[in-house]
């Protein structure tokens, strides 16, 4: 039955109206795997002469570490990893036992890179430890059950994948204690890392995480057999609507209506909000590469585009998917596509100006880095503004706007041309600033960038013509895409 399973898997990758694009995301996924798996396998042979170098014991040193590498793996997966999702309504009517349903799915999950790579460092670190006298044994030991933890984070994440009430403040614990920790008021790691450092020194210990593990794959069997209906499980949810009418919209006749469809999309749906909690975390993207000597000069504007931008990238890269629950339907409508998207484009820009103000905590580090910043937003009301919307013409992801999954993105908004658009939207800014910097000065490079968005701000009419123009010729496509159920 697996077999057959894998066979319908195959076929629906190759008959989706996204083939194309997955094969050319697939090329980009495997070499970004590529990256990944080498990077991690370099840290694990070369972590223990580096920690001897600086003077501190490799293996004491990893575990006590390991409960931040556990949680942010946990974070990663919550994000990114593709939850145990198959077209399952078809099959609940044909002789196939619920059984065998439900363990192909946690099977998917359990052979995923977000587990395999973790192989990258461990097995090279565990024969760093053998090859500098450690008990080949007790290594051996130590290593299952470090991938004991692993697989119960696997099994916990499909849990915990709908369940923001519990993951947060999981996450937020441990985030304390990481500051408590580095403020020397509360030290985790002195009652974690024993316990890791136990599975060496101990045999039996080393049994408990893969009896975990177990245990949490036997949870999210039954927790998945037990949805397993048309009726309640896979049903789909609904709640009761609240009458929210933006009457003071009107006043800006059909823009008016497309700005409070929006703004009530946003409040309802649970997608929307989680990408919206998602922008507002990039305003703290600048504490990265602020005041970092080691940073080049030039990534300061990389910075300033990403504070002012979140909710450009995050909202704006989903036009017009936001709308593919009822996209032909609008389309029947006697609607002017320049109008829809200037309704798309006044949202985007005034998410931007409030991120800009709220971003005026960075005065703190200088007036030259919140500069930085109203130079970054100048861009992307003028330039990236238009670019997201002009990508979104060639993203053929419906979304559904009841799951808060795939907050930063879905696979299919990756598409060669939307991977081309990202060139103008992050590399050119640099490149204005870089080139002003090094044939003039830094306040030259900053004019720059800046005279780039008050350019595309003024030519808005132009472009928008043009834009629509491709929506137009899109428009079938989009429909027939949006049509298909992942």
């Amino acid at each position: 039955m697996f077999k057959h399973f894998i066979v319908l898997e195959w076929k629906s990758f190759f008959r989706s109206a996204s083939f194309g694009t997955n094969v050319v995301l697939k090329v980009f996924m495997v070499l970004l795997a590529l990256y990944f798996m080498a990077m991690f396998l370099g840290l694990g042979f070369g972590i223990f002469p580096i920690l001897e170098d600086m003077g501190l014991n490799p293996f004491t040193t990893v575990n006590k570490y390991l409960i931040y590498y556990f949680v942010f793996d946990l974070v990663i997966r919550f994000f990114l990893q593709k939850m145990p999702v198959m077209n399952i309504r078809p099959l609940l009517a044909l002789p196939i036992k619920r059984n065998t349903i439900v363990h192909f799915a946690l099977a998917k999950t359990s052979i995923s890179f977000f587990n395999l790579l973790h192989s990258f460092f461990f097995i090279p670190f565990s024969i760093m430890l053998v090859l500098n006298h450690y008990s080949l044994p007790s290594v051996i030991l130590w290593h299952l059950g470090i991938f004991g933890i692993i697989y119960a984070n696997n099994f916990i994440n499909v849990l915990l994948n709908n369940k923001d009430s519990i993951f947060y403040p999981i996450v937020g614990l441990v985030v304390g204690c990481g500051i408590a920790q580095y403020y020397k008021v509360f030290d985790i790691t002195i009652y974690t890392a024993p316990f890791f450092e136990g599975f060496y020194k101990t045999s039996y210990l080393a049994i408990l995480p893969l009896v975990i593990a177990v245990a949490w794959y036997y949870f999210a069997f039954k927790f998945f057999k037990n949805n397993l209906n048309l009726d309640e499980g896979l049903a789909t949810k609904s709640a009761v609507a609240k009458t929210e009418n933006f009457n003071w919209l009107n006043r800006f006749g059909t823009l008016g209506t497309f700005l409070k469809n929006d703004i009530k999309m946003i409040k309802r749906n649970k997608r929307s909000r989680t990408t919206v909690l998602m922008s507002f975390l990039f305003l703290f993207y600048g504490f990265i590469f602020f005041n970092n000597p080691t940073q080049p000069a030039v990534m300061g504007i990389f910075a300033g585009i990403f504070v002012s931008g979140g909710f450009l990238f995050t909202f704006g890269q989903f036009v017009p998917s936001w709308d593919s629950a009822y996209y032909q339907l609008m389309m029947s409508q006697n609607i002017q596509y320049k109008e829809y998207l200037s309704s798309k484009w006044w949202l985007v820009v005034i998410a931007t100006a409030i991120s800009t103000l709220l971003a005026s905590f960075y005065l703190f580090f200088g007036w030259h880095t919140y500069l930085l910043v109203l130079v970054g937003a100048v861009y992307n009301i003028g330039v990236n503004s238009h670019l997201v919307l002009l990508g979104g013409a060639f993203v053929k992801t419906p979304i559904d706007l009841s799951t808060a999954t795939k907050a930063f993105g879905d696979k299919q908004a990756f598409n060669m041309k939307t991977m081309l658009l990202t060139i103008p939207k992050l590399l050119l800014p640099i490149l204005l600033y870089g080139l002003g910097k090094s044939f003039f000065n830094d306040t030259i490079g900053l004019l720059f960038v800046a005279v780039a968005g008050v350019l595309g701000f003024a030519f808005r009419g132009k472009v928008f013509n043009w834009i629509e123009k491709i929506y137009k010729t899109e428009k079938y496509a989009t429909i027939a895409a949006y049509k298909q159920k992942n």
